[in-house]
């Protein structure tokens, strides 16, 4: 595969700031070690967590970092990406999840749904760990059914983990009057944090080591205007720093300074 110019002009051993970067080599800072820990919590108890934040902070990354450490024989992980579905689509995408075929009507597919995670759990030993990502988009139908879920059997106990993964409006939504019932089941919630500059400085330092280069290859203004200009958030100030490594490449420079970053910068927000 042929590299990017870029990347053989410093010397990487591939590209730093990608999407490929497996969940043993992310960073560990605080505000994802918070959220990894509350997302471990909810699958272990069988329990409802929330955890939001911005577009691009990295609530996926700290889902992955979580669900990375399961041990896949005792858990069967069921994932919505994208929850426009509507109620009978959150139910089809448990039944077929669970290796069967959604019943017709609607009442006979609820009951499948809840009979499947019952006998995940009671008789194959398997935490089901229903993850619905979006999840401020859930409609108010689909925040009923998801109640419903979390104790189907008369408070006895939960039918699988739940957690919900969305933007801070979620939180809003769910304290909402109209809510309350399916609020005072969440046992956990947490809002991921964007990085301060220091971590944005320590985020590229760790992405660039990984790829070969444990030598300073952006200057502190550089770090400072690449942190303001991404809001601290991990997927922005990725394509920024890329921006900026392509910006000394052009010019020649074996060190990002401001003037990259002040170019990438303005790359990113053109119109």
């Amino acid at each position: 595969m042929m590299r990017a110019p870029w990347a053989t002009h410093f010397g990487f051993t591939k590209l730093p700031f990608s999407k490929t970067v497996s969940a043993k080599d992310l960073l560990d800072r605080a505000s994802h070690q918070e959220a990894v820990a509350r997302i471990r919590f909810c699958i272990a108890e069988s329990l409802l967590g929330v955890i939001t934040g911005e577009v691009g902070v990295g609530k996926t990354v700290a889902l992955r970092a979580a669900i990375s450490q399961l041990d896949p024989a005792a858990h069967h992980i069921v994932y919505l990406a994208n929850p426009t579905v509507g109620t009978r689509g959150l139910y089809v995408t448990i039944v077929r999840a669970l290796g069967a075929m959604p019943r017709g009507f609607k009442a006979e597919l609820v009951a499948q749904a809840y009979t499947l995670l019952a006998a995940e759990e009671q008789e194959r030993r398997r935490r089901v760990v229903l993850v619905i990502d979006e999840a401020h988009l859930l409609t108010p139908e689909q925040l009923e059914a998801i109640r419903l879920l979390t104790n189907a059997d008369m408070d006895s106990a939960a039918s699988c983990s739940l957690l919900l993964v969305g933007q801070p409006t979620l939180a809003r939504q769910l304290r909402l009057g109209v809510f309350a019932a399916l609020d005072q089941r969440i046992a956990t919630r947490y809002q991921i944090a964007p990085m301060d500059l220091a971590e944005a400085a320590e985020y590229l330092h760790h992405h660039l080591a990984l790829v070969g280069r444990t030598d300073p290859l952006f200057a502190d203004d550089a770090v400072a205007r690449l942190h303001k200009a991404s809001l601290g958030l991990p997927r922005a100030l990725n394509n920024a720093a890329t921006a900026a490594l392509i910006a000394a490449t052009t010019a020649g420079k074996a060190l990002v300074d401001d003037d990259c970053a002040k170019k990438a910068v303005a790359e990113l927000t053109r119109d």
